[in-house]
């Protein structure tokens, strides 16, 4: 019980301020010329009704000045969403420039180890075009003896929720190579994040 309350205090501190905001609008005439004023024909028949009364007139007019301050308040809402919108775009533009064009090998799999989305880094690291990663068993990409050892990784990483490394090899004869594999939870649910380099000086594995 006691986590609940900071979201209602929070939600009630959101509603003040924007319902102190629309009323400095109003009383300062500066209310958004986009703003659509419109009215049920319940509430204009209440308002009728209400304004048809001397005794009731301050009603009409209380009642009027609430639905008014409530109009406002849904377009500050609205203002806010766009801009949170805009926000998020130019977010999520500036990390996926950051992953694509990162220097370093950086793949996004599934727990069973099948590319999501892979860099051109990562593409060019094993000599493939970006499309080409998408879909494919990141294991598939190694020694068959080595294979086992990036899927382990992987198992570990996601039963943990801790990262680890692993060392395995591609490549045959000439163009084996080794590469370094650090894996780590990505952010969605039921993806992983790996970076992979080639290392500099190959060592008996």
């Amino acid at each position: 019980m006691g986590s609940a309350m900071p979201n209602a205090f929070d939600e009630s501190n959101i509603y003040t301020r924007l319902r102190d905001k629309a009323e400095a609008q109003l009383q300062a005439g500066t209310t958004p010329p986009a703003g659509h004023w419109s009215m049920g024909v319940d509430a204009l028949r209440l308002l009728h009704q209400l304004s048809s009364d001397p005794d009731k007139a301050h009603d009409a007019l209380k009642l009027l000045h609430e639905l008014q301050v409530h109009q406002v308040e849904l377009d500050l809402q609205n203002e806010e969403i766009v801009a949170n919108e805009q926000a998020l775009a130019e977010d999520l533009q500036l990390y996926r420039g950051l992953f694509d064009g990162a220097p370093l090998a950086y793949f996004v799999v599934d727990l069973a180890g099948v590319v999501i989305q892979g860099n051109l880094a990562a593409a060019e690291l094993f000599g493939v075009g970006v499309d080409h990663l998408e879909g494919q068993r990141i294991d598939s990409l190694l020694q068959p003896q080595h294979r086992p050892r990036l899927l382990g990784l992987l198992e570990r990483v996601a039963a943990r929720g801790a990262s680890g490394s692993c060392v395995a090899e591609t490549g045959e004869g000439e163009a084996c190579r080794q590469l370094q594999f650090l894996a780590a939870a990505a952010p969605a649910r039921g993806q992983l994040l790996l970076a992979c380099c080639e290392r500099d000086h190959p060592e008996s594995i």
